[in-house]
């Protein structure tokens, strides 16, 4: 992805909510399906991992663009942005996070 769709995307997604937090369970397979589910409906997820979580921000979230065939677009403090395009939803409409 160029640094240019990337901006664009960190610009979209400023006024999301998360979609998908991340508790004591941690990266669990539960939570990479639950994450998989909200990126095949919204294209672009974000996500807030736990305060208490043993592992790092960027670390999960590399973990969990990893499993999820993803891309992670930013992270900021325990906030997570991803994004995987579907090409099932139909091209020239509104995008999906937008409706």
């Amino acid at each position: 992805m160029k640094g240019r769709e990337r901006a664009e995307l960190r610009s979209e997604a400023h006024h999301l909510d998360p979609k998908v937090h991340v508790g004591a369970g941690g990266l669990s397979a539960q939570l990479i399906t639950s994450l998989d589910d909200a990126l095949r409906t919204h294209e672009l997820v974000k996500v807030r991992l736990g305060k208490n979580a043993d592992v790092k921000a960027k670390d999960a979230a590399a973990s969990l663009a990893l499993a999820t065939s993803s891309e992670v677009i930013q992270v900021i403090g325990h906030t997570a942005t991803f994004y995987r395009e579907n090409p099932d939803l139909k091209k020239g409409d509104v995008p999906p996070w937008r409706r």
